[in-house]
């Protein structure tokens, strides 16, 4: 649940430390040796100087104007989901009720309490569906208030590193809380603990925007917001750095990309589940297995779906994978994380290992569904 892993990060790295170096420059400015080109040098060099510090405060009131003005625009799309245990976020999708959230958000509950931000008396809603594999769930107002304003999703990924972003929730049930950051990177395959160590799902989602927005338990399932009023993400974790023990690392978020929110909800509100999750799957079932040395040393097939990838490239039961086109696989994790880089339809080559020995198979992939 957001408050107890939100924003646990799963997600290992390591801690960098750099060095900054400040240099100083000096500008000599040339002047005439008689008093008049002294003054007009002054004169010169000083109206330049003005005019940049003025438009500097014109620039940094622009900016000032453009925060504002998201965050009247889109804060009011962004409400507080409270279950009987925990609260998150989630974000208007459209003018029926439906609201989008984190699956670790709504966890195993069909019945929740939405506050909007504009106020008034909390409002009932109900458990659409939940898909854990991207961390994703839709609930449903079961009575919609008028003026429900849903929110602007980008269309596809338009995230850029750079760009700056507004992070919307309620960290810590501090409700219809802003802050703000940059896109630090884009296309992050980022991996969440399972339920078992703080409320995660256990999902390795694909292309993930990492940004620098502060995300605090309580966030997930809000908005990433850029200065068009889109949403162009829905934060869900942020990193912890094992040097940091349980501590979050400062200023490492990621959140789920707006297309694969708008794909993932489209279909649940349409169909009431997820029929194309565009990530790929061989279709099985597995667990980690170790070598000799007692370190991990692949992921076994425990069982295989009956004309599904992995049965039509002749895997079987007991055979033992240990890469994945170039990725080297030692466990279940790597696994997850190798295919989270494919998509359903690629030909890819497993190795494997049946009877001692070392097989390969090309395989074409699936849909995880």
């Amino acid at each position: 649940m957001s408050r107890s892993r939100n924003d646990r990060p799963r997600h290992r790295l390591l801690p960098t430390v750099a060095g900054t170096a400040a240099a100083c420059a000096a500008v000599l400015l040339a002047a005439g040796c008689g008093p008049s080109s002294g003054s007009a040098s002054d004169t010169d060099a000083g109206a330049p100087a003005a005019r940049t510090a003025a438009q500097r405060a014109d620039s940094a009131d622009d900016l000032q104007s453009a925060y504002q003005s998201t965050v009247r625009n889109v804060l009011p799309s962004v409400v507080q989901i409270t279950t009987k245990q925990d609260l998150g976020s989630g974000v208007v999708y459209d003018d029926k009720g439906d609201i989008v959230t984190n699956a670790h958000v709504v966890g195993d509950e069909t019945s929740f309490q939405v506050s909007l931000a504009t106020g008034g008396s909390p409002l009932a809603a109900k458990l659409v569906s939940s898909y854990p594999a991207s961390d994703l769930a839709v609930i449903r107002l079961t009575s919609v208030p008028g003026g429900l304003k849903p929110a602007a999703f980008a269309s596809g990924d338009t995230a850029a590193v750079g760009e700056i972003v507004l992070a919307m929730g309620n960290p810590l049930g501090l409700s219809s809380s802003v802050t703000q950051g940059i896109v630090s990177a884009t296309g992050r395959t980022v991996s969440e603990g399972g339920s078992d160590s703080g409320g995660g799902t256990g999902a390795t989602i694909p292309d993930m925007v990492q940004t620098s927005a502060a995300i605090n338990p309580g966030n997930s399932g809000g908005a990433l917001v850029d200065l068009d009023d889109k949403v162009v993400g829905i934060p869900t974790l942020a990193a912890t750095d094992p040097q940091l023990g349980s501590g979050a690392a400062p200023g490492i978020g990621f959140a789920i990309p707006s297309s694969t929110v708008k794909r993932i909800a489209d279909q649940i509100i349409k169909d009431g589940k997820v029929t194309d999750s565009g990530r790929a799957a061989l279709d099985v079932t597995v667990r980690g297995v170790v070598g000799s040395d007692f370190q991990p040393s692949g992921a076994a097939i425990v069982s295989v779906t009956r004309g599904g990838a992995a049965a039509k490239a002749g895997l079987r039961a007991g055979d033992v994978i240990t890469k994945v086109g170039s990725a080297s696989i030692t466990t279940v994790q790597s696994l997850t994380e190798a295919l989270a880089g494919l998509q359903p339809g690629d030909k890819v080559e497993v190795a494997y290992v049946r009877d001692s020995a070392t097989r390969t198979a090309q395989v074409t992939l699936g849909s995880l569904n």
